[in-house]
Order: structure tokens, then C-alpha cells, then sequence
């Protein structure tokens, strides 16, 4: 196995990433079980779907609409709409937990040295929540959102914003994601890509191949050298 060197800043995406986006659903005990996961999966799917479609038609509107959005259309599909409801689980989006093993991977990261970053399609105000709630602001160096440029990932300004934010280049970075496109794109762009496969999903056949892949966040400090 060999270490990604002359790494400067681990950048991480945030939803499937740092935070667990089934947590929402799971934590809304008036949804039928059996429901749960069908819709923690159809607002997943909705919710990255009108991100691509919105930056394909330049019609952007921030993560929270799209969220919401595509909540209207998972709860109107599964015919559990009510406002309660709705309002029930866009307060517990932003209130997501944390993986496990997140807190001790940054702590690890940033006693090494690194600079740690998040850098997602979140709005500010939701990943500002969501880092509060985790107790994760302290083992964060910048919390960046896509809102800073109008256009969501894939989109290369969103990586690109990352470096202008962080002062490195491309080639400095280990990015990380639990999102195959994601992880995919960013590897395209020039980054070096560690892909945290947390679902079990297949390789993309898209432009873009991740150094390497992991599980857990918990084996990313073993495959980075020391930065200098």
C-alpha cells in the first residue's frame, strides 16, 4: 500500500461523509419502520437529483430548498404528506449524527498536522448546525458550501473554491467521500481522492479513479505521510 505524500489539507464531504443522512428518518419514530428507509432513500435519491438538474438549467437555489423540495416530493410519493411531518424531519436534517469514528479521525488529522476542511453542497446555515450539534467545530479548520458559488458538485468551481479557500493546490489535498460521483469527480479534477465506500456501492464508469478505498474513516490517518 502506498501513503499519499506531500498532502497539506484533508477535505471531506459532509452528508454520507461526516454526517448520516439516515439518521433523520431514524430518529422520526411516528414514520411507520418499514417506511423509514424507503424514504431516507427516495430523498437521498431526489435531493442529489435536483442539485445535478438545477446546475445543468443554471437555475440554482441553495441545499435547504432542494432539501426541502425534495422531501415534498419523497412524502407525497409515499403518501405520508402532512406539514407536521415535514417539518418534523427538516429540523432533524439539520441536527444529523455524526459516524462514529468522525471525532477521533479529525482529532488524529490535526494533531499530524493536516488542515481539516468540509467542503459540501450544504447551505451554511445547515452545515453550521450540523457541525455545532456534532461538537465537531474545534477539529474543523473551515466548513465550506457550494452556496459560495452558485453551483453544486460535480461542478469543478466547487473543488476549486476549496484550494482558493485552503491556499493549496490540487495535488495537496486528500479529499474524501462516502458519494462515488463525488469522490469520482474530485480525483478528474486533480485531487487526490480517498473514497470512504460505506455503502458497499460498485465503481462509477466516470472520469476520475480514487487512490484508494476504505470503509470507515477511521483508516484514513494510516494512509497519508506526514505533511512536511
Amino acid at each position: 500500500m502506498s501513503l499519499l505524500t506531500g498532502i497539506r489539507a484533508c477535505v471531506f464531504d459532509a452528508y454520507g461523509t461526516i454526517f448520516d443522512f439516515a439518521s433523520a428518518a431514524a430518529r422520526c419514530t411516528e414514520i411507520p419502520a418499514e417506511q423509514r428507509a424507503a424514504l431516507t432513500n427516495l430523498w437521498r435519491d431526489k435531493q442529489l437529483q435536483y442539485t445535478w438538474l438545477r446546475t445543468l438549467q443554471g437555475r440554482y437555489a441553495d441545499f435547504w430548498q432542494v432539501t426541502g423540495e425534495a422531501l415534498d416530493f419523497t412524502l407525497d410519493s409515499l403518501g405520508i404528506a402532512t406539514p407536521t411531518l415535514r417539518s418534523r424531519l427538516m429540523d432533524l436534517y439539520l441536527t444529523l449524527s455524526s459516524f462514529p469514528e468522525v471525532p477521533d479521525t479529525l482529532r488524529r488529522l490535526k494533531k499530524a498536522g493536516f488542515l481539516t476542511a468540509i467542503l459540501s453542497n450544504g447551505s451554511p446555515a445547515m452545515l453550521d448546525n450540523a457541525v455545532r450539534n456534532a461538537g465537531l467545530r474545534d477539529l474543523l479548520d473551515a466548513v465550506l458550501s457550494a452556496d459560495a458559488v452558485k453551483v453544486f458538485k460535480t461542478h469543478p468551481r466547487v473543488y476549486e473554491y476549496s484550494l482558493q479557500q485552503l491556499g493549496v493546490e490540487a495535488q495537496q489535498v486528500s479529499f474524501q467521500s462516502s458519494n462515488a460521483w463525488d469522490a469520482f469527480a474530485a480525483s478528474a479534477f486533480g485531487m487526490h481522492v480517498v473514497w470512504c465506500n460505506r455503502y458497499g456501492q460498485r465503481r462509477e464508469r466516470l472520469p476520475g479513479a480514487p487512490e484508494h478505498e476504505v470503509r470507515s474513516l477511521a483508516e484514513l490517518p494510516a494512509l497519508l505521510a506526514s505533511p512536511t
